[in-house]
């Protein structure tokens, strides 16, 4: 009889399930396992999205082996990741700290620094695009300090940071969002306790707070490393992947082949590595910082 009951528990529970889950697995089903699978499908394709595709096995791979400004594009991706990814969760953690520690205008700068998220990152891109361009010129001109003098977009170097200031600029204040929320789950007995047993400010930062925040660590770095390997728009309206293809991420790499070139096969293999290659490098980094969560 106790069996029958569980068994019917069982049922009735994997029924709801079935009711409140069945829409969104379906909605992901067709979404996102299809368009995979057809992506899988038609990386093997020579195809321009008029003509019917034609069969070219593993061509369009070997293609890619030899594909220079691919692999330029992605090692700039890379080098762009690390260093958007440090500086974003650097000062989103020093935000949150400073802000939780103050009472006053607390509000004012929280909405102050997440403002830039709510924009078009398309627009901001042309916004900033006109500051770097006729802004610093300007300023430039008149006080010829050699900050705003320099061609911001019109070297390598330049327009690599000038990519790191845009996105530091729009996404720290999401992220300090997130860490203040974590700093604020951390119970205050616990820190009170520290400050009884003699722990500075800066150890209970180092030695309870950090160690206690490893959860939004987690999702902060996974947040900003799929942000800054997927950036597109930030990228197209600011650089459009210039000076000379030293800014051109892949995923601008890959929009280009597909409806610039259309060679929409080829641009399906660049896009299914790429894929690949980024959920191998999020399976790492959360379990790498998932493993060292701590749990009160």
């Amino acid at each position: 009889m106790n069996f029958s009951l569980k068994t019917k528990k069982r049922l009735r529970f994997l029924g709801n399930e079935i009711f409140f889950l069945g829409p969104a697995l379906l909605f992901f089903s067709v979404i996102f396992i299809l368009s995979f699978s057809m992506s899988m499908v038609f990386s093997f394709f020579s195809w321009n999205n008029i003509s019917t595709p034609v069969f070219v096995g593993l061509d369009n791979f070997r293609m890619l082996l030899n594909d220079r400004i691919y692999w330029e594009s992605f090692l700039f991706t890379a080098r762009y990741a690390i260093v958007s990814v440090l500086i974003n969760n650097v000062l989103g953690i020093i935000f949150a700290l400073m802000i939780t520690s103050i009472k006053r205008f607390s509000v004012l700068f929280r909405t102050a620094l997440f403002i830039p998220y709510a924009m078009s990152a398309f627009v901001l891109g042309f916004i900033f695009r006109f500051i770097f361009i006729e802004g610093f010129g300007t300023i430039g001109n008149a006080t010829a300090i050699p900050f705003f003098t320099q061609p911001w977009l019109g070297t390598p170097g330049t327009a690599f940071l000038a990519m790191v200031i845009m996105t530091v600029w729009r996404q720290v204040g999401y992220i300090m969002i997130i860490y203040i929320a974590g700093i604020m789950t951390i119970p205050k007995d616990v820190l009170e306790s520290a400050s009884i047993d003699g722990a500075s400010p800066l150890q209970q930062i180092f030695l309870i707070k950090f160690p206690l925040l490893m959860q939004s660590f987690t999702i902060c770095l996974f947040l900003t490393m799929i942000w800054a390997f997927n950036v597109f728009d930030l990228n197209l309206s600011l650089t459009a992947g210039g000076p000379f293809n030293s800014t051109l991420s892949v995923s601008l790499n890959i929009y280009q082949e597909a409806f610039t070139l259309h060679n929409h096969g080829y641009a399906t293999a660049k896009a299914l590595v790429f894929s690949i290659a980024v959920a191998i490098i999020g399976i790492v980094q959360t379990r790498a910082t998932s493993g060292r969560e701590v749990q009160l």
